[in-house]
């Protein structure tokens, strides 16, 4: 597949399906795996419903956030169902907010290594 559109919003969707696309199996399930710890430790921690504030309350924050969430891909839409249904005293866990940190890394790690698959593709590294 000469695609690299196509191998960049694979890559974004399932972290280290990019590179595993490419022959890099290694390199993917790498990304990959430790995309997917990352998210599930800030799903199970609380952070699916960090942060606990609105966008009047902060917004240049709040959207920084958004968009770090967003760079999980399909853990975006996992994290968004898990965020639907919150449990009533989930802020008051002493790991609330290092799980919504954690899902922040998670999503710039995986636009990370977006930019390394479509690197890839295009050879401008191996």
């Amino acid at each position: 597949m000469n695609n690299y559109i196509v191998t960049g919003l694979l890559s974004w969707f399932l972290p280290g399906a990019g590179h595993i696309l490419q022959g890099k199996l290694k390199r993917g399930i790498i990304i990959g795996a430790s995309i997917w710890i990352l998210l599930i430790i800030a799903i199970v921690s609380g952070g699916a419903h960090y942060p606990g504030f609105e966008f009047k309350d902060g917004a240049l924050l709040y959207l920084l956030n958004i968009f770090a969430k967003f760079g999980n891909g399909l853990g975006a839409l996992i994290g968004l169902y898990f965020q639907a249904s919150p449990q009533q005293d989930v802020a008051a866990w002493a790991t609330f907010e290092y799980g919504g940190r954690l899902l922040e890394v998670a999503g710039l790690l995986n636009y990370l290594a977006v930019i390394d698959a479509v690197d890839i593709q295009l050879e401008r590294k191996k």
